[in-house]
This record gives C-alpha cells, structure tokens and sequence, in this order.
C-alpha cells in the first residue's frame, strides 16, 4: 500500500546535509524534510503530502498555519517583537488570563520561552520557598534537557554521559500498569506504587524534599497513563509530607487531553503548574503558574527571561486561546480521540505485535512487542512501521524507554473524517505488520 518512496530525492539531499552540519539535531524518524503544512496535513520537500499524528511532536495544538493564529503573529511582528525589562499588554493580559482558568490557589504567572525553562524555574522557586534540596522524580519522567530539568529524568537515555548531576534528585517509580515494575496487576495492586514512596524516602532521601515533579502522562517513556485516582492520591500523600506539588503540563495541557488542561480529569490542586508547547502551537512560549505566597518569596527580575514573555509570543498564545474557546478544540479532541482510540484498541487481540493501546483525547501511545506473552519491546518492528505509515501518507513518531511506542497526537483541529482516512491508512500498515 505505498503511495510514496521514501526518501525523495530533495528529502535525501536535506537529510544528508543536517547529518553534516547539525549533528544531533537529525531524529530517527520518517526520513522526511518538512516544507509547509495546513491544518493537518503535511508538505514535504519533494511535493509529497502525509496526514500528521506528531503535531510536530506535540506542538501545534491548533493545526499548522491556523489563519488567526498566524494573523496574530504577523501584526505582531509589525508591532514589537521584544521589551524584556518592561511589560507589555500582551504579557500583562496573557498572564491574566492564564490565571482566570486555573484553579483558585494558583494566582500568579510567570512567562517563559520554552518547557525545560518552566520545570527549572518551578525547581528553583520550590527550593527556595521551602529552604530544601531535594525533588523527587519518577521513573520514565522528562522534563527537559537543560541541566536540571535533565538531571530529573527517569530515563537515562536523557541523561547518558551528562554528569555529575544536580545533588538532590530523588526517583521513584510511576505506575506503568503494562510493565508493572513491581510485577503487580493494576486491579489488585492497591496502587502499591504509591505506597512504596514512603521506602523511596526511606532509602534515598535525607530528609530534605522540597518538591515532587511529574507528568500527568509520560510522553517520552511512551504515552504512559497512570490509573484513575493515583495523581489525587499522589497530590494528598505530598501536601501529608509538606512537599510541594509540581505538575508538569508542557505537554499535556491546552487541549490536548480532551480538557484545556489535564489536571482538571481529577480536580488537582498542583502549588506550581509548568506550561509549554501547545500554548504556543509553534512559538516558543512556556509558563510557570503558580501560588502567590510561593512566587513572593523572589525579589523582582529575579528569574528573567530574555525573551520569555515576548509580545510575539503572547500575541501568538493569545490566539492559542481564542481558537481553543471559540472552536472547542478540548472538546473535539474528546470526540475525535475516542474514536481513533477504538480503532486502534480493536485491533489489539488481532495483530500481534501491537501490545497495548493507552491514551485520552488526541495523545496516544501504541506499544509494539515481539509477542504478547513475554512483552519483550519491538524497536525493530516500531521502525518499520514509522516508515510504512509515512510512505503509506501517514506521519508517526516513536517514543518509549525503548523506543517501542508509537506517538499517536494529531492536531487537535483533526475532523472525523482525516481522522477516519487516516485510521483506514494505519490498520492496513499494522495488517501488513
């Protein structure tokens, strides 16, 4: 069922280049080079066209080239692109808004440019307020590469050969139900995993934890989801133990979840919540909202950002949130992911190598094994699916501790019937699997 041979030969030309001069910067992904994309669907150098389920890894929330998104940023850009020292309206007025859709204990806001700036700053004010080290972490997390936010993650493929690392991280695991690490079943666990974190301060901890961090899905392990009620709990057990509450929403907020933000599944109450990709859909634009008792504790400009909280970017997150409220793009996300979602459950019992299925709303991970039995990852079979699918017209990307997940996170302005197409594209791929 290829519709294209890949790479083409503009793509190869290009692809050969960023091996030279942008070492590192070349992902083993679809051996494709973007060049324009609309909504949902993706141009690449050679004229070839694909439906897109990376959102340009989780970015572009409100589609590619969204027409208010990209007017915003234009007049913008006319006007001023930069103030640092000095607020704008944009800045002043974005921030209010984020606040006046938060829960009401978290009243401040803190502009920033990019996801790995937000877990550092929440790090950094945790520590601060509460006159402690330590965080606490979990197994598979990422919170960026920069060295703190790296130095927190539970895989160590984001930490490979960077050390030392900051003193004061603290790991524990995250209830990863399909590999269990304690080898439990998730309806009879009791969410052991949870009540293990008493032995992870027991053994790691010197008795000076100021905060704990996580996602409320782990993306980069592999679209992991924890079980119903465990986040609730985890919020409960930390505010017991007078460790402060970071969430990290870079990835999973502004829709993507089937809600403006993933916190609101359980009513959480996080003391700090980071922001990013999606409040830009493409500009480099981050948040760290937070409690106002924790914040004051900062003189002013003593976390600046250079170009965090530019108007450029607020105007473009500004347009974020007209798109989202006036197209219900939560909503669609709920809608359209749940369909996609069962049809790629359904065929869980017929083929093979396709493990498991997990998600909500448009972000799902489909976890690819040699056989059902033994759970043993398939990376191989994962890489080979990415470039049947992209050839087939499908972009996917692949994530997980062994890189045996696929990414399934379309924009979220995706219609039933791309959403259809694209489905139809995907099961003959894992058909012919």
């Amino acid at each position: 069922m290829s519709k294209y041979n890949l790479p083409g030969p503009k793509s190869a030309e290009y692809l050969a280049m960023s091996k030279q001069y942008e070492p590192g910067c070349t992902s083993d992904q679809a051996p494709i080079v973007w060049e324009s994309a609309q909504g949902v669907r993706v141009k690449d150098v050679d004229g070839y066209e694909y439906l897109d389920w990376t959102s340009g890894v989780l970015v572009t929330n409100v589609g590619h080239c969204h027409p208010h998104h990209v007017k915003a940023i234009q007049q913008a850009a006319a006007k001023l692109m930069n103030c640092y020292d000095f607020p704008t309206v944009e800045r002043v007025t974005l921030a209010k808004r984020i606040v006046e859709l938060m829960p009401d204990n978290l009243d401040t806001c803190f502009m920033l440019t990019t996801g790995s700036e937000a877990t550092e700053a929440a790090m950094r004010v945790a520590k601060r307020y509460q006159g402690k080290h330590e965080v606490i972490s979990f197994y598979g997390g990422f919170h960026g590469r920069t060295w703190g936010a790296m130095s927190m993650a539970g895989n160590q493929g984001t930490k490979r050969g960077w050390g030392p690392l900051m003193p004061g991280c603290v790991y524990a695991p995250y209830p990863y139900c399909y590999r269990c690490w304690f080898k439990k079943e998730p309806e009879t666990c009791g969410l052991f995993c949870l009540e293990f974190l008493e032995t992870v301060l027991k053994t790691q901890s010197i008795g000076d934890v100021a905060a704990l961090i996580i996602e409320p899905y782990q993306g980069g392990a592999g679209f992991i989801f924890p079980p119903p009620g465990y986040l609730k709990a985890l919020q409960q057990w930390a505010e017991e133990h007078d460790i402060l509450f970071i969430l990290d929403e870079v990835q999973a907020s502004f829709g993507r979840t089937g809600k403006m933000f993933a916190f609101q599944h359980e009513d959480l109450r996080p003391n700090l919540l980071c922001l990013g990709k999606g409040i830009g859909s493409g500009m480099p634009t981050a948040a760290l909202v937070a409690e106002s008792r924790i914040m004051n504790i900062l003189a002013p400009g003593e976390m600046s950002s250079t170009t965090g909280g530019n108007p450029l970017s607020c105007a473009a997150a500004h347009a974020v949130l007209d798109i989202m409220q006036e197209e219900d793009l939560p909503g669609n996300a709920a809608r359209v992911g749940a369909y996609i979602k069962q049809r790629l459950t359904s065929l869980v019992n017929e083929v093979e190598v396709l493990g498991d299925v997990r998600g909500m709303g448009l972000v799902m991970g489909m976890e690819f094994v040699k056989d059902k039995e033994s759970k043993e990852p398939a990376p191989d079979v994962t890489r080979e699916f990415i470039k049947r699918c992209c050839e087939a017209g499908v972009i996917v990307g692949k994530v997980g501790l062994w890189g045996n997940v696929i990414r399934v996170a379309p924009p979220l302005v995706i219609t039933m019937e791309e959403a259809e197409e694209s489905c139809d594209i995907v099961e003959g791929v894992l058909r012919s699997l």
